[in-house]
């Protein structure tokens, strides 16, 4: 009898495989347990990109049927519907009846992963542009934009430092790191922005004073910055005004949202650093106005920093982006 692929056949039992054997079975076993892991993972970030999108598309229109975004993005609509539930329950979008429409009007602040996962590559190079203006013995206030996580991971080269934040996204990127004083405050946690509002951070706020605040806003409109919520207001300026040296970061897209709760003027922040894509009338209006500022260069994939042509600059920050 022919000896079968994981053995031979004796006296009606099967014998023991070979070493030779063995170990292309195994090799076929690790192939195709790498080859799952990596189509799941494409699955994943496929999934994702299009969860991006469709919030995005809702976000610009307002309103928009389930149909049309199946089509749009060339699924099916019993995707588009598990779609939807995720970012529903993250509170991005509300699902009805044939149509997803977006909070509020547009005028929202969505949770914490989803911001993350927004404009990575500008807010990495907002990071690097704003790790300019902190140095080492100072202490910084962070509040809970989500491009103080990817400046969270840039901080430790500039030890030694004390970071105040009411953020637990940023208390986590700094918790272990044994140059930075990490000084959380306390307050009523708000699951949506991971972070701590009201009174008892206000009191906290008010009761320091810092080198340097390093911010953020939602939407930009008629050059002063907005909020949704005035919680978030009243964190952020408290913050501004116990600082000696306020800094703003922002990239394009908040020119072109509207949020309801203003919070401070663009001139009344010492250094405004926009992205490499902020349009050049932006940029021109606002240093008519008397403010400073500065355009952060691209950063490629592997953290090399370009200019908005595509040169290559010499690297102004150690890339330690996740």
């Amino acid at each position: 009898m022919p000896e079968s692929p994981i053995g031979c056949r004796a006296r009606g039992r099967i014998a023991p495989a070979g070493p030779a054997v063995r170990a292309d079975h195994r090799q076929r076993i690790r192939g195709s347990i790498v080859d799952t892991d990596e189509q799941s993972s494409s699955r994943a970030s496929k999934q994702r990109t299009r969860q991006f999108g469709i919030a995005e598309t809702v976000i610009a229109e307002g309103t928009v049927r389930i149909e049309a975004l199946a089509e749009r993005f060339g699924v099916s609509v019993m995707t588009v519907h598990r779609d939807l539930d995720e970012l529903e329950n993250q509170g991005v979008l509300r699902k009805t009846r044939g149509q997803a429409t977006a909070l509020a009007s547009s005028l929202f602040e969505s949770n914490t992963a989803f911001r993350l996962g927004q404009n990575q590559a500008d807010k990495e190079a907002l990071a690097h542009a704003a790790l300019d203006y902190v140095e080492p013995g100072q202490a910084i206030l962070m509040e809970d934009s989500t491009t103080g996580i990817y400046l969270a991971r840039l901080l430790p080269a500039r030890a030694p430092l004390t970071v105040i934040t009411n953020f637990l996204s940023v208390a986590a990127e700094l918790a272990r790191e044994s140059g930075i004083t990490l000084n959380l405050l306390g307050g009523q946690y708000y699951g949506w922005c991971d972070a701590t509002m009201g009174g008892m951070t206000l009191a906290a706020i008010k009761a320091i004073r810092a080198d340097t605040f390093i911010t953020s806003t939602s939407a930009i409109t008629d050059d002063v910055c907005f909020h949704q919520t005035q919680d978030t207001v009243l964190v952020k300026r408290a913050m501004f005004e116990s600082a000696a040296q306020r800094i703003l970061y922002v990239d394009h897209t908040k020119f072109d949202r509207r949020a309801l709760h203003a919070l401070l003027p663009l001139t009344d922040f010492d250094v405004v650093i926009v992205d490499a894509a902020t349009p050049a009338e932006h940029q021109r209006r606002l240093r008519q106005k008397g403010v400073e500022v500065v355009v952060a260069p691209s950063r490629s994939r592997t953290g090399t920093a370009t200019s908005s042509a595509g040169r290559e600059l010499s690297d102004f920050g150690p890339d330690r982006s996740a």
